[in-house]
Parts: structure tokens; sequence; C-alpha cells
């Protein structure tokens, strides 16, 4: 089980690489219902795939993570516990508290947005909704370094690779929505986000 997010109206979906890695089925729930969906294209290297379903959808626009800050606001929207919490999509809140992910790892953003198992592939978004990344991973809080726990520290592959992943493929690229530019309010974004996000179930 994971989290994906529309980012064409006629259903390309992105997600993490982990979660079809050797997938014998996958399928995704929408508003509209279950419906199988196939694998276009994955980055392993970069930890994201991207998928395709018959539909049409509300996508979201993914702009550049170059200019993204230390502190900025952010937010997604998963499936956390779905046994749980149950089907709803869950909306987390957050700020970006490192520019490089674990280790250093340049690829990812930190996050403290709260990020369980099942929000793997959601989309990041900024303050006017704008994918600047996407869910790859959370830290055991019983993992440790010189024994002090680690809390809430959770990451994000930046989308400027995400960007250069779909470089690869033109006719996708070619639908994607232009970035939004102007401040919008917080529920409107949230809104989109929802509408974009689906829940992908893999056998």
């Amino acid at each position: 089980i994971g989290t994906g997010f529309a980012i064409t109206e006629d259903g390309f979906i992105v997600t993490n690489e982990q979660v079809v890695r050797g997938a014998g089925q996958i399928r995704v729930l929408t508003r509209a219902g279950i419906t199988d969906a196939t694998v276009v294209r994955v980055d392993a290297a970069h930890e994201v795939a991207l998928l395709k379903v018959n539909g049409r959808f509300t996508p979201l626009p993914v702009a550049a993570s170059r200019s993204v800050r230390l502190g900025e606001a952010v937010a997604t929207v998963g499936f956390p516990s779905l046994g749980l919490q149950g089907f709803a999509p869950k909306l987390a809140k957050g700020d970006i508290t490192a520019l490089t992910g674990l280790q250093e790892d340049p690829r990812h953003f930190q996050i403290s947005a709260l990020v369980q198992r099942g929000n793997s592939g959601g989309a990041l978004v900024d303050e006017r909704g704008n994918v600047i990344g996407v869910i790859v991973a959370t830290l055991n809080p019983k993992s440790a370094t010189a024994g002090t726990p680690a809390e809430n520290s959770n990451c994000a592959v930046k989308s400027t690779f995400l960007m250069g992943f779909l470089e690869s493929l033109p006719e996708v690229v070619a639908m994607l929505k232009e970035p939004h530019t102007r401040p919008r309010k917080f529920e409107d974004m949230a809104k989109d986000l929802e509408k974009a996000t689906v829940l992908v179930l893999v056998d």
C-alpha cells in the first residue's frame, strides 16, 4: 500500500519506486473506484515511478525545487496506517527542516510533516500547491545516533529529480500544468491536493 498523485488530466500518476517494486498487479483507488494501473517507467536511483490509469483527474503542477528554502511550509496527503485510520486521505502539514536528506543525501529534503507507512509516494507541496517533492521515507523512532532517539525525521525526493525523470517522456511533459505563482488559501490548496491523490494497492 502506498500513495500516488496525478500530474496530468488523463491519468499519469507519480508514486515512490519502492511502492511498486516487484509488483504483480497494481491498482489505484480514486473517487470513481478501483482501477488497474500499469507501470510506465521507474527510476530506482531517484526513487520515483510513473503509472498510467484510465480516467480523468485533477492534476498537480510540478515546480523546480531549487528555490525551496529552509523553514518553508509544506503539506502532503496520503494513506497512513490504512487498517487503523481508514481509507479517507489524511493531510499532514510541516516545514522543510533540512535541504539535504539523511546522511546529507542531496536528493532529499527533510521535513517535519508527520509521515507513516502508506504515505510513501505522496506529493509534497508548497503553500501554492506546487509539487516540490515525493514522500519517500521516515526514520524509525527506535533508530538512534549517539544514544539519542530519532523523532519525526521524514524525507522527500526533490522535485528537480522528478522533473529530470519526466524529461525522458516528452509526451507527458507536454501535458503538465504550469506551476502556481500567486498565493492561495490553504484550504483551496489542500482541496486540490486531496483531489489529485490516489491510494496505490499492490499485489
